[in-house]
């Protein structure tokens, strides 16, 4: 980690009253600034902010907005909690696989995208719902994500 990180991290601890409320907001910076979060970012973070390294592992790996593993440019997140499931989720994750020729975890070969099945985006009223990167949709279809994706394409061939 650099050391202009470390700083970021440690200012970011003094806005808090407490040492551990940072813990989010530097994962996050370290997510933003990295595109994924190490295995020696959780130690380093753990040693500036004082704090067991399983807590701050825990953390990470808790939250589906922080990634652990390197991920593409456009993470695309596929609930697949029982709702999502009984509506399709399960059928949009792997329509996702075959189109992108991806597997979960894996990462398309441009970098542009990555897969995710995870527990929960908290929209069983309008299932079945995706994330790509922070963003959140809901009442999806295969149809849907097609366009989305196309539509993706489109916007990072015209950059």
């Amino acid at each position: 980690m650099e050391d202009k990180t470390k700083r970021l991290i440690i200012k970011l601890i003094h806005r808090f009253p407490k040492k551990e409320s940072a813990l989010l907001p530097a994962l996050s910076m370290i997510q933003k600034r990295n595109g994924h979060i190490t295995e020696h970012d959780l130690e380093e973070i753990a040693k500036i902010m004082d704090l067991p390294e399983a807590r701050v592992f825990s953390a990470a790996s808790f939250y589906t907005m922080l990634s652990l593993k390197r991920i593409g440019k456009y993470h695309i997140q596929v609930c697949t909690n029982v709702v999502c499931s009984l509506l399709k989720g399960e059928s949009l994750l792997k329509h996702l696989s075959e189109k992108l020729g991806v597997q979960e975890g894996e990462i398309t070969q441009d970098g542009l995208f990555s897969i995710a099945s995870v527990e929960c985006l908290g929209s069983c009223g309008n299932a079945p719902a995706i994330q790509i990167n922070m963003d959140h949709y809901e009442d999806m279809s295969i149809e849907k994500v097609d366009a989305m994706i196309e539509d993706i394409k489109k916007m990072e061939w015209q950059d």
